[in-house]
């Protein structure tokens, strides 16, 4: 049986991590989605990247890595040692972003959401997508329009 604790770790080494990472996932034509720090038996920095042009490719996660990895030692951010995981979000993960919408436009995505005081989870392929909204056309070819703000979240269904 493997036991660890998992902490969390405050906001403003996140915060700052985030920014730094931000410049240089923006080099590699790719975007932020999320920074994760997660505590083991050895702390774990998760850079999570996405790209609008295409997948994400191990040579640009390396090169990412080791400029960051650089640049955190020497700000002197993280005060122990750690591993630095560069990675896409991978198909597991919920949307996090509203850059993953219009990148998954026309693959199909579980939805949950609200609206006014009620929840509702609803199936179907990712529409057109703008600042606010993305429309979701579901099996009925009836077109949902919800509200980013609403969204509680949205997982990619992998066909197979």
């Amino acid at each position: 049986m493997y036991s660890y604790v998992v902490k969390t770790m405050p906001a403003e080494p996140i915060k700052r991590i985030k920014e730094i990472a931000e410049t240089i996932v923006e080099q590699e034509d790719m975007f932020l989605v999320d920074v994760e720090i997660k505590h083991a038996n050895k702390m774990e920095v998760w850079v999570l990247v996405d790209s609008l042009t295409g997948g994400v490719n191990v040579d640009s996660c390396s090169k990412i890595s080791r400029e960051l990895g650089f640049l955190l030692e020497e700000k002197s951010i993280i005060d122990s040692a750690y591993r630095l995981n560069v990675s896409s979000p991978g198909l597991s993960r919920p949307l996090s972003d509203k850059r993953q919408y219009g990148k998954n436009k026309g693959r199909t995505a579980k939805v949950k959401y609200k609206e006014n005081d009620d929840y509702y989870s609803v199936e179907g392929v990712i529409g057109e997508v703008d600042e606010q909204k993305f429309i979701l056309i579901t099996d009925n070819d009836e077109s949902k329009h919800i509200p980013f703000s609403d969204v509680i979240e949205t997982k990619i269904v992998p066909k197979i």
